[in-house]
């Protein structure tokens, strides 16, 4: 009885739900949407079951809304043709008011000016070309990454690992030649190149992809960017495997759309894609995505169950938030019924022209555009028409799947965790496993590849021979007459091939004699002065040689050895210093003596200890300055004193003087920058040219100093270290370098090699070998100084002699002040203090000193133990005290 009365309450409920239902329906809008699939596809048959759970999923959670959309799923079967009919025919038979697709971007070409023409919103999340956002299509909608976004997480990737060039490989249609502008740009922004683009036909066999790979196998460049679809992908590394081109070595990276769709691959093919790198849109964890990938895998074994299980990837989810965007928008816009006519008389005529524009497009683009909620891909966001994607993950595949080793945003670059906060001053890490996890590379290495190989086809670099500075102890070079091969030697080539010899790897050249008007060359190898304006064109080495721009000048005798040269070795201010010095301790040494009671001071020897210490200091300052004087007086005597004639280049603009340099340098116009009167600066072509000019002067049709780089200054010296020195340098330069080719990986190996030359002995050894020792000229090198002996050369002793004159002299003159101010008038008389003499007489002793001041009356004597005998005297006219104890 209970079971019966539970059935009819639930066909009562049932029923009236039924009813109900048809109610609603009877007030509700109908909004058509035509769908552009390629269901033949991966892409397409996820996307499929994803737009029917999007529409039922919607209803439930709105079934108030007073539109429901109603979908028209047309198969365009991959073709751009029949993309294009389908849509047509959606307009004229079905007066839907917004297309969700096409799929490829080549068909989405046709469709975007179609739907901009009839006011027709057209969103796609399948079409990502960067063309397709032209402001001239506003009812195109890309609900998917665009191809912009996602080159710059790759171009941070090449710019992590330190890659300077790189090969795009994409399928030759709108979609694949998108991508191009953009990665070039990003690259360049890098200091990274693309030397070739490998575009491949999106219907080439298995036989022309391999001809390809074999082309690209001849360069040197081992790092690819793949642009291109899941099938056309899916073929291209099947044959890079083949031919040994997933070997360790290689790089691989593949953007968004064949990098999302790898868990749906073959195994077999993703095995061949096995250690390539990939960029993905990054989705949020969520429980309302986990509960939709349950439903979504059960009624996609329903939908295709003759198909191999379909994994679900992001297009599936950007279909799904489509839908959701498009119903809402049409509840927002509050459309009415719409419908495309045509006019009776061209009624079976199939052309655009003849279908008028939606009632409805504008009001719903305006609230698509307008449209953001958080969708199961992450926040929804369609503003400019395009999907808002702030995140990438970086994969890794490896086995059978892929798995994450990072993250990408604009604002923090590459991180490990993709909650990570980092500051944009780290943006560019120069550790890549602070940024990434470990990568398994093709060949299972984990050793970072390079990113460039020697070429496979036996082709030799081409290095060019850099000649006709007038110097072929740096760089020669001769044709053999019998091979034609070129020979080159000097300090340059030496140095080149010794930085060949140190590279970790070998490297095959041919030597070929440097032409401006040829672009053939890999290296240029000479007497290359490293500058600004070239390196726009070219990359450079680090420098090999000093650096700098210098004179070399004439010299001449710097002291006159006439009658007068015994005062050479002094400067005037020397002498005269001396002779004060002196008169001031003479002064100083006889005050000392007076005030010590020494009646002879002018006839006998100094006899007080102060005295004696000031002129111990005198002396010791004048035995030092004999010696310099004799050592200065002898070198001058003896040996050549040179000096520039010239000291700098304010003095030759001052003269007027003429100078020199290297025919076809940039000196002569580094000379015009400091001012020189063109006039004056003369172009020679030889080292010999130059000391036959130098020699002459400026006075005589020469030049008063030659002006070159140092290199080349000590090449000069060092076949005529006789009456030349170099002075400077007077301008600063980075020296020489190798050119290579903008962007040439070898760069850094060579620069490498070329800091271990130049940081030990091997330099020396080869600059012995070609410019000869610089020890054994002596005028290599600043000359400065005539050898005069100055002031502050005998600072210490001056000073020292003068502190302890001054000084015994104020102590001398305190102790006599204090001494008479103590022994004033004692009675009316006076006293004086005698130093005690053994077996004297003290009382004759002081009448005899009382008759030698004038004294008068009696004289009393008094004696304390030996100590100083004191005389007092009384009725003397005037008083006096004399002490002679030593101070």
């Amino acid at each position: 009885m209970a079971t019966g009365v539970r059935i009819a309450m639930f066909l009562f409920l049932a029923f009236s739900s039924a009813v109900a239902q048809n109610v609603t329906e009877s007030k509700v809008q109908e909004f058509h949407v035509g769908v552009v699939l390629d269901l033949g596809t991966t892409v397409g048959k996820v996307a499929h079951t994803s737009i029917s759970i999007a529409v039922e999923d919607f209803y439930a959670i709105h079934p108030n809304y007073t539109t429901r959309l109603v979908l028209h799923v047309r198969d365009s079967m991959s073709d751009d043709v029949q993309a294009a009919s389908a849509v047509l025919d959606l307009l004229e038979n079905y007066n839907v008011q917004a297309i969700i697709g096409p799929q490829k971007s080549s068909q989405a070409v046709f469709v975007s000016a179609l739907g901009n023409k009839h006011q027709l919103p057209i969103i796609s999340f399948t079409a990502t070309s960067t063309s397709l956002s032209s402001p001239g299509l506003p009812y195109f909608v890309q609900a998917t990454s665009r191809d912009s976004a996602q080159v710059s997480s790759i171009a941070s990737i090449i710019k992590t690992y330190g890659w300077r060039e790189v090969v795009p490989i994409y399928v030759n249609n709108n979609y694949g030649r998108g991508i191009i502008p953009d990665l070039a740009n990003v690259l360049e922004g890098i200091d990274a190149h693309i030397p070739y683009r490998s575009a491949i036909d999106e219907s080439a066999t298995g036989e022309q992809i391999t001809q390809e790979l074999y082309k690209l196998m001849t360069m040197h460049t081992r790092v690819f960017v793949v642009h291109m679809s899941s099938s056309l992908g899916s073929l291209l590394f099947t044959k890079a495997k083949e031919i040994g081109m997933m070997s360790k070595g290689f790089v691989w990276i593949i953007t968004d759309g064949l990098a999302s769709l790898v868990d749906s691959l073959n195994h077999s093919v993703v095995e061949a894609m096995n250690g390539a790198l990939g960029v993905v849109s990054y989705v949020p964890k969520s429980t309302e995505l986990d509960n939709f990938t349950m439903r979504w895998y059960m009624r996609s074994r329903n939908d295709h169950p003759n198909d191999p299980t379909l994994k679900l990837s992001i297009f599936g989810l950007w279909s799904y938030d489509t839908i959701w965007a498009v119903a809402q928008a049409a509840e927002k816009a509050k459309v009415t019924e719409d419908k495309f006519e045509r006019p009776p008389a061209i009624e079976n005529y199939t052309s655009s022209k003849t279908l008028e524009n939606s009632r409805n497009g504008p009001a719903v683009l305006k609230e698509i555009l307008q449209t953001k909620f958080q969708g199961l891909s992450g926040y929804f966001d369609l503003t400019d028409g395009q999907l808002q994607i702030s995140m990438f993950q970086i994969i890794n595949v490896v086995g059978k799947a892929h798995r994450v080793i990072g993250f990408w945003t604009a604002q923090n670059g590459i991180s490990q965790q993709s909650d990570q906060r980092r500051s944009n001053t780290t943006y560019w890490s120069t550790t890549p496993t602070r940024n990434l996890k470990t990568v398994i590379w093709p060949g299972e290495s984990t050793e970072v590849p390079r990113g460039w190989e020697i070429p496979t086809d036996g082709k030799k670099l081409q290095v060019g021979i850099v000649i006709g500075a007038g110097y072929p102890k740096y760089i020669d070079a001769n044709e053999d007459s019998l091979t034609g091969e070129i020979k080159a030697s000097g300090l340059a080539i030496e140095i080149f091939e010794e930085a060949v010899k140190r590279l970790p790897y070998a490297l095959p050249y041919e030597y070929v004699v440097f032409n401006t008007t040829e672009n053939k060359y890999d290296i240029a190898v000479g007497d290359i002065t490293i500058r600004y304006n070239r390196s726009l064109y070219v990359d450079f080495t680090l420098p090999y040689t000093e650096s700098g721009v210098a004179m070399v000048v004439p010299v001449k005798e710097s002291v006159d050895k006439n009658a007068w040269i015994f005062l050479k070795p002094l400067t005037p201010g020397m002498w005269f210093g001396t002779i004060i010095l002196f008169i001031y301790t003479g002064i100083v040494i006889w005050l000392l003596e007076l005030l010590g009671n020494n009646k002879n001071v002018q006839e006998e020897m100094v006899k007080r200890l102060t005295s004696r210490i000031v002129l111990v200091i005198w002396l010791f300052f004048l035995v030092v300055l004999k010696s310099s004087y004799t050592a200065s007086l002898t070198s001058m005597l003896t040996v050549q004193q040179l000096q520039p004639t010239v000291t700098n280049v304010d003095e030759l603009l001052k003269t007027g003087q003429s100078v020199g340099y290297a025919r076809g340098s940039y000196i002569k116009g580094l000379l015009e920058e400091l001012g020189f009167d063109a006039s004056k600066i003369k172009p020679y072509d030889t080292p010999e040219g130059y000391h036959n000019v130098l020699s002459k002067g400026s006075k005589n049709g020469g030049i008063a100093a030659l002006v070159d780089e140092i290199p080349y200054i000590k090449l000069f010296l060092a076949e005529h270290c006789m009456g030349y020195t170099m002075v400077g340098p007077i301008y600063k330069t980075a020296g020489f370098g190798y050119a290579l080719r903008k962007g040439s990986p070898l760069v850094g190996d060579i620069s490498q090699a070329i800091l271990n030359i130049t940081g030990g002995d091997t330099i020396i050894q080869i600059e012995k070998k070609w410019i000869g020792d610089q020890n054994n000229c002596q005028n290599v090198g600043t000359i400065s100084g005539t050898g005069s002996l100055t002031f502050d050369n005998f600072a210490g002793p001056i000073i020292a002699t003068g502190v302890a004159s001054t000084t015994s002299l104020v102590v001398a003159l305190i102790v006599y002040f204090c001494k008479k101010k103590q022994v004033g008038p004692q009675n009316g008389g006076s006293e004086q203090i005698l130093p005690p003499e053994n077996g004297g007489d003290e009382e004759s002793q002081c009448q005899q000193a009382a008759r030698d001041r004038g004294m008068h009356g009696q004289v009393n004597k008094v004696m304390r133990n030996g100590s100083p005998v004191i005389c007092r005297g009384e009725g003397i006219h005037r008083s006096w005290v004399s002490s002679s104890a030593r101070f």
